[in-house]
């Protein structure tokens, strides 16, 4: 991975950072002035508006295979689900321990990586899952 490849990858992942931050926050508000449900499914309309206009503006190709177009759909359902169970956890506990509790997603992709795709589990990966595990521990007491 070149150097451009990794300012590129910082980037993008410190803007998917903030505006998930943002997103977060905002959409506990809203989840307190109005239904938590109709809250959730007007955030993922505007996102899936936002998503298919970047698919018209940019050079995004069209192609879907059956693989491709079962496993998109069947992140999409994961996605709603996470979607509206956070915006429903938004009311009955707080924001700090509802997006920290979500945002450990990372845990779960390593260890299906680790135990399903067959991932190399180092010392240093452990020590991070470990770490996480302790961060949700302190945060939700």
């Amino acid at each position: 991975m070149g150097f451009a490849e990794v300012d590129s990858a910082v980037l993008f992942g410190l803007i998917t950072m903030v505006t998930w931050g943002i997103w977060i926050v905002v959409g506990n508000a809203a989840s307190e002035s109005m239904d938590p449900r109709t809250a959730a499914a007007i955030s993922y309309l505007v996102a899936a508006l936002l998503a298919f206009g970047f698919i018209v503006v940019s050079d995004a190709s069209l192609a879907v295979t059956a693989r491709g177009g079962l496993l998109a759909g069947v992140a999409g359902l994961f996605t709603g689900i996470g979607l509206i169970s956070m915006y429903i956890g938004f009311t009955h506990g707080s924001t700090t321990v509802v997006s920290t509790l979500g945002a450990m997603y990372f845990v779960v992709a390593a260890v299906i990586g680790i135990v399903v795709l067959g991932e190399n589990l180092t010392l240093t990966k452990l020590t991070g899952i470990a770490f996480a595990v302790l961060g949700i521990v302190l945060v939700t007491r």
